[in-house]
């Protein structure tokens, strides 16, 4: 019998994250997540996303033991936004047993509808910088620090419950970094220079720290990213937190910003990079830092002792995205790129429908290598 138990304090929040280490430790694809990023997100006095958002966690037991978990979440502005009233279902793993996977979804299932919700989707998180989908291609491949991965049961359990249809897709490539910059992307980039007054503008420490650039970044996501699936604009305290996270940690010469000399240098693009971290999380005991798992995290971050440079977030204000400006990020990126010898660029996952983002990789060697789905039901 399945018995299906709320998480009420700290300790219980420790077992949940927990679970997700001891059922992946022995595949040798998956990159464990940071621990203390687990624990932040999903601690309610912490992660300002619960300024819009509620959400409660369960675990499944079978005969005392820890067999699966799932976050049930309502993001109520995203719901507001797209005029719907969804519950989200989110950290969603499980053994390889129906009853398991089955009852967790009917908990979230009945928590939506105590609260008025009349379908469910998921794997989601809270805001759209968390991650999104089920893995259902890729499974034979090293994860990626940024992106879900799970065992291959769990697209299959998927249909095996029932009610459940495909909602959303997105997908993931894998580009080799050139030798040079394709003529393409030099060829437009100097078009757009001259002809719209774009030019990238590399950060300084000191814009980030003092005058608000960090922050501005992140800001942009609500423009950039506001017609994307399941988006909900992101909160002043939330962006703080995300400036924290990626910006004040960023390698600047990875990072990518485009203004507009005509508008008093008005940020129009970015492209944000980090080093691949998977390798080096891949290393990390339960996805613990210390005592020694840091030393790995700063040689790939500082010393960019890593093969992979994983493309995080890249962004074009609407109005500029016919001008070329995505020309100009991957035109400045993939010379660092080349000067650091990354073999291997990881962007991160894409909607399927989205072919301005996706139309950006005809110029180079891609391989789409991983695809993830959302899933739905009415409630």
């Amino acid at each position: 019998m399945i018995e299906i138990k709320k998480i009420l304090d700290k300790k219980g929040l420790k077992e949940f994250i927990q679970f997700r280490y001891d059922l992946y430790r022995d595949d040798e694809n998956d990159v464990p997540y940071l621990y203390s990023d687990e624990m932040f997100t999903l601690s309610k006095d912490k992660n300002a996303s619960f300024d819009d958002c509620e959400a409660d966690y369960f675990m499944a037991y079978r005969d005392g033991k820890p067999v699966g978990r799932v976050a049930a979440i309502i993001n109520h502005k995203a719901n507001e936004r797209w005029k719907k009233n969804e519950v989200r279902f989110g950290w969603f793993d499980f053994v390889d047993d129906i009853e398991v996977s089955k009852a967790l979804l009917l908990k979230v299932e009945e928590w939506g509808r105590e609260r008025g919700m009349d379908s469910m989707i998921g794997p989601m998180g809270f805001a759209d910088t968390d991650r999104e989908g089920m893995l259902i291609e890729g499974f034979s491949e090293y994860s990626t620090a940024y992106a879900n991965y799970n065992y291959s049961y769990y697209p299959r359990h998927m249909e095996q419950i029932g009610g459940f249809e495909k909602d959303n897709d997105w997908v993931q490539c894998q580009v080799k970094v050139p030798e040079a910059v394709p003529e393409k992307f030099g060829k437009i980039a100097e078009m757009v220079g001259r002809r719209y007054n774009l030019k990238v503008h590399k950060l300084s420490r000191k814009e980030l720290m003092k005058e608000g650039y960090g922050r501005e970044v992140f800001q942009m996501l609500n423009v950039c990213y506001g017609n994307l699936y399941g988006f909900a604009s992101l909160g002043e305290r939330k962006v703080d937190q995300l400036v924290d996270q990626y910006i004040r940690i960023a390698d600047l010469n990875l990072v990518s910003i485009i203004v507009d000399a005509s508008q008093n240098n008005k940020m129009v693009g970015f492209g944000i990079t980090f080093p691949s971290l998977s390798k080096a999380q891949r290393k990390l005991k339960n996805g613990r830092l210390f005592p020694f798992g840091w030393i790995g995290m700063l040689d790939a971050i500082k010393w960019h002792h890593a093969d992979t440079v994983d493309m995080l977030l890249i962004g074009v204000v609407p109005e500029y995205r016919g001008k070329g400006a995505n020309a100009l990020i991957f035109n400045d990126l993939i010379q660092q790129y080349i000067r650091y010898g990354f073999k291997w660029a990881e962007a991160m996952p894409q909607m399927e429908t989205n072919e301005h983002m996706l139309g950006q990789w005809q110029y180079l060697e891609a391989n789409y290598h991983r695809r993830l789905r959302s899933y739905k039901k009415e409630i």
